[in-house]
């Protein structure tokens, strides 16, 4: 059954999108996004559901608000389930009313998915409380988009005694302040304008009415911007949380599969990064391969597993096929700490783990117990090396290489989010290529690009992209250098460290 939900998505940290937000955009077979909605919230989407966008450019529209209402009216009589995504709330200067209003008219069922909104959590973001005991015990919320209309009540306003937040009006804040100021506002009022509240392009400048278009001009500062007059500012500093994070201001792009990101994306948000998730492999299963050994798993002295991919894809085939784990007497053994808590997740211990993400590390480690004449499993990619598979077979061992996952190129809903990215990680020759195919080499060489183990740098310096490599190569030695490895990055753009 067709219906239209307006979403709002919050401000732009995508750990703001609220629970029944992800829950809706699940169920969604057609979306219209904005160009205000945060880089992430599109990897909510099933693979099928169809995307457009309808972006607001300051001066430019590639969508009428006429036009997207039709367009919602069009999709529900098809029988979608149609999101409209929007940053914000839907109803806090979002047109979400005119929208619902469009669909009442057509008689189609619809229903609103509040957003956090931008006056709160932006000013909070940036140490701003938007109501203070002593200070603010009133806030006004204003659109200065159309500030210079005559629509808004000066005299009133500039009267008011609490926290005034001007929404999208950075292009009238001459007039907001001239306005605030001839109608009794004194030209000492606390001022600030925050730029991309939120996100890893978040920049603040604070001021009073008497020069903060000046420090604005000088910090180069521009749309979208909140701008918030009031004694409440003066807190910016002690209240200040989100900016001292060690990793703040920058935004990481990981490359890897949906599956393998979450852990990694959530330890660089806590440092405070902004992660933009390009899903550039796919998994595609092809376990179904095992069933060439399957009546001598048991049969096997070692098996051995080089990625988390490995680990799922051998035990979902156990578990699918009612294979007593019991009954394999094989040593396992892994690649790197991710596959080996892989495998302690499935109730197993490795027997040799290799620290480094490297088939050479684990065949140094695990050679002396290699035995001429034993049987080796290896459950694989089908784009992994044939290194171990090789030299144990050097040694007089029989080994089954066996492809249990494909990885194949990922898709991207939003390229757009890629202009966004400061620093990309790639973890696996294949994160390289896919992400060639997507971007392009010279799109790539625009930002600075970090790999994980020799294999992966081999891989960006034979297509020419630019990259440092991890001291360690582990997504433990990335975590490591990451802060010491932004601190150089700063310095080189002559940004200051605190």
């Amino acid at each position: 059954m067709s219906k239209v939900y307006i979403i709002g998505t919050g401000p732009g940290d995508e750990e703001l999108l609220t629970i029944k937000a992800c829950e809706v955009l699940k169920n969604c077979t057609a979306v219209l996004y904005d160009r205000l909605v945060s880089n992430n919230i599109l990897n909510y989407l099933n693979d099928d559901c169809r995307v457009y966008y309808c972006g607001k450019e300051p001066g430019s529209h590639y969508k009428t608000q006429e036009e997207i209402n039709n367009m919602l009216v069009k999709l529900a009589k098809e029988g979608h389930i149609v999101g409209r995504v929007k940053g914000g709330d839907p109803y806090v200067f979002g047109r979400g009313g005119e929208e619902v209003l469009s669909l009442i008219e057509e008689n189609i069922d619809f229903e609103v998915i509040p957003g956090v909104t931008s006056p709160i959590s932006v000013l909070n973001y940036a140490g701003i409380p938007i109501t203070q005991r002593d200070i603010s015990q009133s806030f006004h919320i204003v659109t200065g988009m159309t500030a210079s209309e005559e629509k808004i009540n000066w005299e009133a306003l500039a009267k008011e005694k609490g926290t005034l937040v001007f929404m999208m009006g950075f292009n009238n804040l001459s007039f907001i302040v001239e306005r605030l100021i001839k109608n009794g506002k004194s030209e000492d009022s606390k001022a600030a304008i925050i730029m991309r509240g939120t996100s890893s392009k978040q920049r603040k400048v604070v001021g009073t009415l008497k020069d903060i278009e000046e420090k604005a001009l000088k910090a180069n500062l521009s749309s979208p911007c909140i701008i918030v007059v009031g004694e409440v500012v003066s807190l910016n500093e002690k209240l200040s949380w989100y900016e001292k994070k060690p990793l703040f201001g920058v935004n990481i792009c990981v490359t890897r599969s949906r599956e393998q990101s979450s852990n990694l994306k959530k330890k660089l948000r806590n440092l405070g990064a902004e992660v933009t998730e390009i899903n550039s492999i796919k998994i595609k299963d092809t376990k179904e391969n095992l069933n060439k050994v399957k009546e001598n798993l048991s049969d096997y002295d070692h098996i051995i597993l080089t990625s988390v991919n490995g680990v799922n894809k051998f035990f979902d085939f156990l578990i699918e096929n009612n294979i007593d784990i019991r009954n394999i007497k094989g040593k396992f053994s892994v690649i790197g700490k991710a596959t080996r808590k892989a495998l302690e997740s499935r109730g197993i211990q490795s027997f040799i783990m290799a620290r480094e993400f490297v088939g050479e590390g684990l065949f140094k480690a695990l050679s002396p117990y290699l035995n001429k004449g034993e049987k080796v499993l290896i459950p694989c990619s089908s784009q992994s090396r044939n290194y171990l598979k090789d030299e144990i077979e050097n040694l007089g061992l029989e080994v089954d290489r066996i492809h249990t996952y494909d990885t194949i190129c990922g898709e991207v809903k939003n390229t757009r989010v890629f202009e966004e990215v400061d620093f990309v990680l790639f973890t696996s020759p294949s994160t390289v290529n896919n992400m060639i195919s997507i971007f392009g080499v010279d799109k790539i060489n625009e930002k600075y690009n970090i790999s994980i183990g020799p294999q992966t740098f081999k891989a960006l310096k034979d297509n020419n992209i630019n990259s440092y490599i991890c001291k360690k190569h582990s997504e433990e030695g990335f975590l490591d250098e990451i802060i010491d490895i932004y601190k150089v990055y700063k310095e080189r753009k002559g940004e200051s460290n605190d």
